[in-house]
């Protein structure tokens, strides 16, 4: 088996799309998750396993900085995101990743002296969550991984499917054009820096576009404590433009 590490490996050892989304195939599903999967991808769409993203944004590190990102999501082998952070003009260069259940976070100074470097099973197990939680942009993963779907109210539907190794479930709450709206999780974390834990965590999604048939969040806003107020006085820490995709 090959062995996998960044973002090109991942992105080769994903097998080429096989299938074809068509409406029939989410006629049995609950009422908004088939409205917010009928949005989410074109009929006649291949059924991408993996999904290339080029996006930029800020990210707060004690205070908001500008980064450029590339990430590679293969759903049923992990994801590479792969990032470069400027701080007071300084380069900081790294990734993030989950391989084969495997999390890891390595961070460069000038790409050269480490300031970040942390793995081990609670690393692991949040970075599974992250990875759930960006199937949104590969919505294809929704059939691909087995998910199943339980709506909770006429515009949020749950969907729950290992990711992993890790049974994840997902509020996907859309509006009334069926785009998505929001997205919550109990994700595994200690962003105050206190033991690990199920934490709320989620996403609002600003703006849409489509690229080769899907139809994805284009920017979000990201972070723990979702659904409280203190997603806005702390929990934000990510927000991301997607510029460039390409589905596999």
């Amino acid at each position: 088996m090959m062995k996998v590490s960044n973002l090109k490996e991942l992105w080769s050892s994903a097998p080429p799309s096989k299938g074809v989304f068509q409406p029939d195939m989410v006629s049995d599903l609950p009422d908004v998750a088939r409205r917010y999967l009928e949005h989410a991808i074109a009929p006649g769409t291949k059924l991408a396993s993996a999904v290339w993203l080029r996006m930029h944004g800020e990210i707060k590190l004690k205070g908001w900085l500008p980064f450029k990102a590339e990430q590679v999501i293969y759903w049923d082998k992990g994801m590479v995101w792969r990032a470069s952070v400027r701080m007071r003009g300084i380069p900081i260069r790294g990734f993030d990743r989950i391989i084969d259940g495997a999390g890891e976070m390595r961070w460069k100074l000038l790409g050269i002296a480490p300031i970040v470097v942390v793995s081990g099973p609670d690393i692991s197990r949040s970075a599974a969550g992250r990875l759930a939680a960006e199937l949104v942009w590969l919505p294809s993963a929704f059939f691909l991984g087995k998910a199943s779907w339980i709506d909770s109210n006429s515009s949020c539907s749950s969907v729950n499917l290992i990711v992993q190794g890790h049974q994840i479930g997902l509020d996907i709450a859309v509006d009334e054009q069926c785009r998505l709206d929001t997205l919550h999780m109990q994700r595994w974390g200690n962003p105050d820096e206190g033991a690990f834990r199920d934490i709320d965590f989620g996403a609002i999604a600003e703006a849409e576009e489509s690229f080769g048939g899907y139809t994805i969040p284009s920017r979000l806003r990201v972070g723990w404590y979702f659904g409280t107020p203190r997603f806005e006085q702390e929990g934000e820490f990510f927000r991301a433009t997607i510029d460039e995709v390409t589905y596999r």
